[in-house]
């Protein structure tokens, strides 16, 4: 692997190392509940991140499929916090 892309790489996981760092301080520290799910949405894209970042380290393409699966299960996770907080419940009867 090229020196270059090797000291990027260590770069982009140590950013969004401290990126993840951040997130987890906001989320147990927020003031509401608005701002405890931009946290936890920012976390989960910020490990979505971290896992491609890792797929590309390792030349593993397994990674892309995890990374794949954690922004589907982010996604819906977040669209049912949002329906949570504006009408209370999650499934409607």
């Amino acid at each position: 692997m090229n020196a270059m892309l090797d000291w990027a790489l260590h770069f982009a996981l140590a950013c969004f190392a401290s990126a993840m760092l951040c997130a987890m301080i906001r989320l147990l520290r927020g003031p509401s509940a608005q701002d405890r799910i931009l946290a936890l949405d920012t976390l989960y894209i910020n490990g979505m991140l971290t896992i491609l970042t890792l797929g590309i380290k390792l030349g593993s393409a397994i990674y892309f499929d995890i990374a794949l699966l954690v922004a589907l299960f982010g996604f819906v996770g977040s669209a049912a916090m949002a329906k949570f907080l504006l009408r209370g419940e999650v499934i409607e009867p």
